[in-house]
């Protein structure tokens, strides 16, 4: 990485402390998350002008997660979307993501769910990230974090959660379909290129492709077409399953568009793509009811 990238990126801060023999995140990534790479020239920033924005501490399983979240500044309350990070935690792509809901009238909350795990932006790469915090996050321990979320949008007093939706990012794409599936009062998800298949283990004993069939909740998916991680056969299994079930869930391919097409920081933004894809999941999310 040269020096105007190392510049363009926010450098970690000294975030955690130790609880227990472990590193505990007592705040969200600051920036962008070093094993991220270089930044794209295209990358977005919404302003919080007329927002509520900001970090919060969301209590959830007898500590406090750090989380970020944004909702009109007048008004509400306001329909709620959990933001489900990639595997970068919840850096300033998320963060932005937040913002962009909120100035689409929601109240967007994205928890940092490696909080108990470690702090990825000490991480610079990616199969070391993989490998010492995402492989150790245990499928039950984001549930409860979400449900958490929403139990503190409720409490807040500007966010309705009898209208709550759910959206996630590549890894938060796999942890959106589980979600949905996990939680009946969802009213929409949106998974954004989620991998649909993944070894099980006693951390993450489910997988996409085994319970498609049976979701009460309405997903929309957006894939990438030239994504190799995850393979079109896949993808075309899932939408197969959702139809036969009756579901009203859609899948959306993008022909031309490889894994994290919607990351306007990476080089993998494909910016028509990603407008669009983005403006799916606001109209299916009002659609059924968010």
């Amino acid at each position: 990485m040269d020096d105007a990238h190392k510049l363009s990126l926010t450098a970690p801060t000294p975030l955690d402390v130790h609880r227990r023999g472990f590193v505990f995140m007592t705040s969200c990534v600051a920036g962008f998350t070093l094993a991220t790479g270089p930044l794209n020239a295209q990358t977005i920033t919404t302003l919080a002008d007329g927002l509520t924005a900001g970090e919060v501490k969301v209590p959830s399983g007898g500590v406090e997660i750090p989380a970020y979240r944004a909702f009109p500044a007048s008004g509400g309350p306001f329909p709620t979307v959990l933001v489900i990070q990639e595997i970068f935690g919840v850096h300033e792509h998320i963060k932005d993501v937040c913002r962009r809901l909120a100035k689409a009238g929601y109240y967007a909350i994205a928890p940092e769910l490696y909080a108990r795990q470690g702090n990825p932006a000490t991480y610079t790469e990616v199969p070391k990230l993989i490998a010492e915090i995402v492989s150790k996050v245990p499928d039950a321990q984001v549930k409860g974090d979400l449900d958490a979320c929403v139990t503190f949008a409720k409490a807040s007093g500007s966010a309705n959660t009898d209208r709550l939706a759910v959206i996630g990012f590549c890894w938060g794409g796999r942890q959106t379909w589980l979600y949905a599936k996990n939680n009946p009062s969802v009213k929409a998800a949106a998974a954004f290129y989620g991998p649909l298949t993944n070894p099980k283990n006693d951390l993450q004993p489910q997988q996409v492709l085994d319970f498609a069939g049976d979701l009460k909740v309405p997903v929309i998916g957006a894939y990438g077409g030239k994504d190799p991680g995850i393979p079109l056969e896949q993808v075309e299994t899932v939408q197969e399953e959702l139809k036969k079930a009756g579901s009203k869930s859609v899948i959306y391919v993008y022909p031309d568009a490889p894994h994290g097409f919607h990351a306007d920081y990476r080089p993998s933004y494909r910016k028509a793509d990603a407008e669009l894809a983005f403006k799916r999941a606001l109209d299916f999310f009002k659609a059924n009811g968010a």
